[in-house]
């Protein structure tokens, strides 16, 4: 985690370099790309992660904000985050979670590892219905508290 937030910062160090030979769309399209891709890398690795870890994340989005708008060091990042429509770590985590959820329970999701990796519960020798078909996940067990509560098929956003 460390080094990924210590990469993050290095890429935004090189794009404060490039900013006086783009345009500002260029440059927003550029610090988007460069840092949402290497947050989004491990966005699973990031589920539960305890709030100290979090705030580390969420400072290197809002340095990403702050170069974007030319902001100084202490102004206020939020404006710039709302009119970047950017979510903050923890709701951007659960927005990918709950996506990736979607796209297992609609068959949209990569078949070769994700629908077998995620049961779905689905009711048999009713009616076609669509009350018969509830597509619900099938929440295995888990020993270790710490690890198994963090997976994938067992974390639910709050």
């Amino acid at each position: 985690m460390t080094q990924n937030r210590v990469t993050l910062f290095r890429v935004l160090r090189q794009l404060r370099h490039l900013r006086r030979y783009v345009t500002n769309d260029c440059f927003r399209a550029l610090a988007v790309s460069l840092v949402h891709s290497r947050l989004d890398y491990g966005n699973f690795m990031f589920v539960g992660l305890p709030v100290y870890l979090q705030r580390r994340l969420q400072a290197v989005l809002n340095a990403a904000a702050r170069l974007v708008f030319r902001l100084r060091p202490y102004d206020h990042v939020t404006d710039a985050l709302a009119i970047l429509h950017w979510l903050r770590v923890p709701e951007r985590v659960n927005f990918k979670l709950a996506l990736t959820a979607y796209r297992v329970l609609n068959g949209m999701a990569p078949s070769t590892y994700l629908n077998q990796l995620v049961p779905v519960s689905s009711l048999t020798g009713r009616r076609r219905l669509r009350s018969s078909f509830p597509l619900q996940l099938l929440v295995p067990p888990y020993r270790l508290s710490t690890v198994g509560r963090r997976s994938f098929p067992k974390y639910r956003p709050l």
